[in-house]
């Protein structure tokens, strides 16, 4: 078989879930920087380390759905590459090999940069980016594959919320607030919110194949309530974290989004062909990325 294009690796990379995979380092940049420290190196670093971590984590996903045989023609959302035939298994895993080198060098880079002079806080956060890569390969890959068994949601709110969030101010700043935890759960909100449309669109197919993603576990009716939970609660958590900071009127700039995700909302309440939610996933993406530069400009005005 001949070589994989570069179109087909772009595919790959699924380069629509990258302005989510932005959005918890940006806002942590950008809390950082209203708490008076910000730090270049460390914005370019962190924003690299969770691009090569998304990509890292579609190709596994990719490779783990493509050989357990979950990505086939009962599948409504875009055709995969191990599925389409245009990458081969063993193209993927050297590609995945590739990626794990990457995020783990530009992840030391970033703790270096950070904590040069602190080994305790380094092993730390080393230890923490092996578990974000190890998360991302066992999303669907390998026989333990947490997202086979309905934990997916519960570790795109902890890496996607509160490690990049957190994790990302306290790189910057070297200290922790907790009132920085009810930003970073609203992006964790808003991030599982995406996983939950996906696995709303393929609630069938994935069930069928043996994959039981929370959607599978409590149905398509309660799907939708637990979408409004996810939708309400980072609105409720940031109005909460803007309160308690008392960081200014214009980070209520944040409500200009509020219009978008009620949209999102109402479409999946009304929502009764699954393949139609394709496109929310992309929608709810870059409204949360437009919800994290809002918030984040209005904390420094």
């Amino acid at each position: 078989m001949a070589a994989p294009t570069v179109k087909a690796w772009i595919t790959a990379f699924r380069l629509r879930t990258l302005p989510l995979a932005l959005s918890s380092v940006l806002l942590g940049s950008f809390l950082a920087a209203q708490y008076g420290i910000f730090k270049w190196p460390v914005a370019i670093l962190a924003v690299t380390t969770t691009l090569f971590l998304q990509i890292l984590s579609n190709l596994a996903n990719d490779y783990g759905d493509g050989v357990k045989g979950t990505d086939n023609e009962e599948r409504i959302g875009p055709q995969r590459a191990i599925q389409s035939g245009e990458i081969t298994t063993q193209a993927m895993k050297r590609m995945i090999v590739v990626f794990v080198i990457l995020s783990l060098a530009s992840g030391i880079g970033l703790i270096l940069v950070s904590f040069s002079d602190d080994m305790f806080t380094s092993l730390v956060f080393l230890l923490l980016g092996m578990l974000s890569i190890a998360a991302a390969i066992k999303y669907t890959m390998g026989k333990g594959a947490y997202g086979y068994h309905g934990l997916g949601d519960l570790f795109v709110f902890l890496f996607f919320g509160l490690t990049g969030v957190v994790g990302t101010f306290y790189l910057h700043t070297h200290v922790m607030e907790w009132e920085i935890f009810l930003a970073a759960s609203a992006v964790g909100f808003l991030s599982a919110g995406v996983l939950n449309l996906n696995n709303m669109r393929d609630r069938i197919s994935d069930k069928n194949s043996g994959k039981n993603t929370l959607v599978v576990k409590i149905g398509g009716e309660a799907a939708k309530m637990y979408h409004a939970f996810l939708i309400i609660g980072a609105v409720i958590c940031t109005a909460l974290f803007i309160l308690l900071e008392d960081i200014g009127a214009w980070a209520w700039i944040f409500l200009l989004t509020v219009p978008l995700f009620a949209k999102n909302l109402i479409t999946v309440f009304k929502n009764k062909e699954p393949r139609l939610l394709d496109p929310l996933l992309k929608q709810l993406a870059i409204s949360t990325l437009l919800f994290v530069l809002l918030l984040g400009v209005g904390s420094l005005l």
